[in-house]
């Protein structure tokens, strides 16, 4: 379990409040597909994934990024327990999916990087290092379902 303090906790909030779930999750999510191309595999579904303004394009990466970053809200809201809230996604994506774990973590890298393009001065190395924290307890949870 993650220990926070009481800044950390405002900080994670202050930095949720200031995402838009509707632009970062679908950037995030096409960041991940287009950066990280072995990761197309999980979306074949959702039609050509196979280049970048196919993914740009792609209004099921738009929605599937949508769900992602909402996914978060749970969290957010549930920060001494995320592996628990967690638990049963962390089982899906590994017996239902068969997800590489290694991929939550790419896809927390992306999310950063999201944010900190759209929050630009709003997103400081403070404030960075513990949302990373938080998305590093969020990677955690994810991949608890693999051991």
């Amino acid at each position: 379990m993650v220990e926070w303090t009481e800044s950390e906790r405002r900080t994670v909030t202050a930095v949720w409040d200031k995402i838009n779930v509707d632009e970062i999750g679908p950037q995030s999510l096409a960041r991940v597909l287009i950066v990280y191309p072995w990761t197309q595999r999980y979306f074949r579904s959702f039609g050509d994934v196979s280049y970048a303004s196919a993914i740009l394009n792609n209004p099921k990466v738009s929605s599937h990024g949508k769900v992602v970053l909402k996914a978060l809200d749970w969290a957010v809201r549930n920060m001494d327990n995320i592996r628990g809230v967690y638990s049963e996604l962390s089982r899906i994506h590994c017996e239902k999916l068969k997800v590489d774990p290694d991929n939550f973590r790419l896809l927390a890298d992306c999310i950063t990087i999201a944010v900190a393009c759209k929050l630009r001065s709003e997103f400081p190395p403070k404030d960075q290092a513990i949302w990373q924290k938080f998305l590093n307890a969020v990677v955690d949870a994810m991949g608890s379902q693999y051991t």
